[in-house]
């Protein structure tokens, strides 16, 4: 299938493998630099203060601005392990369906099934809380599932799943199919390169992105352009790219119509 890319996985793994180590190696920056401070401040005698117009006055200031710089440091440094630490964290904790994905189909299919049922649920649960007990018993809940639901009703409400969560979960449904159709005419197109004067656009289904191609560096104007309209620069590839969906493709096609063609 011409869906996503057959790396998004290993891609995946390794930015979380990436994030993890600069985290590593800047939590060992942070400690180093705590430590350098803790060893300078280690020759001054505990209260000691500045003995203004002393021999030792300059030698002691200019320690603790050098104290206080490696505390600078410590500090920068251990914000930055944090930072990365969290990407590393957020990424490896990220279930959202990637167009990226090569099973992003099946991984869509999956959801379609689950968000359908639940809003049956909804609906047949909605039903048998007017009947009584008896209704909802046939449709398996306990006495502690319904008087859980019955514990989150707000007063206001008569039903356990009020008008709006039916609503939100139908309009989650129309999304998770639209996706599917978009996939489904992704997965239908070739490869696709459209040259102009100074470069061309390429439709690259191996790495799944949109991409311009520029014999030499684009303007300043074109670069805020392509930037606007969601390309970034990426050097591995030589090109201006962002990833393939139908509206990436329109965008492409826009611009070479509106900025490359005559």
């Amino acid at each position: 299938m011409a869906i996503g890319r057959k790396d998004y996985a290993e891609r995946k793994e390794k930015k979380i493998e990436t994030f993890t180590e600069k985290a590593r190696k800047t939590n060992i920056l942070a400690n180093q630099e705590m430590k350098n401070a803790e060893d300078m401040g280690s020759v001054i005698p505990f209260g000691q203060p500045i003995l203004v117009g002393h021999h030792s006055e300059k030698r002691h200031r200019a320690l603790l601005k050098r104290i206080d710089a490696a505390h600078h440091r410590a500090s920068e440094a251990g914000d930055k392990a944090a930072y990365y630490q969290d990407r590393a964290d957020t990424a490896a904790s990220n279930h959202s369906i990637s167009g990226d994905d090569s099973e992003a189909v099946k991984r869509y299919e999956t959801k379609l099934k689950q968000l359908e049922t639940a809003q049956e649920h909804m609906k047949a649960v909605n039903k048998a809380w007017k009947q009584g007990k008896e209704a909802l018993y046939e449709l398996g809940l306990s006495d502690e599932t319904i008087e859980k639901l019955k514990h989150k009703m707000p007063s206001y409400e008569t039903k356990p799943f009020p008008a709006w969560a039916l609503s939100n979960n139908s309009a989650e449904i129309r999304r998770v199919k639209e996706k599917l159709e978009e996939l489904k005419i992704l997965d239908e197109m070739e490869t696709e390169n459209i040259t102009f004067d100074g470069g061309e656009m390429k439709i690259n289904l191996e790495i799944n992105r949109i991409q311009f191609i520029f014999d030499d560096i684009p303007s300043k104007e074109i670069r805020v352009i392509l930037k606007s309209h969601g390309f970034k620069w990426a050097p591995s590839e030589g090109a201006w790219q962002r990833q393939r969906t139908i509206n990436a493709i329109r965008a492409a096609k826009r611009l070479l119509v509106e900025h490359f063609t005559k």
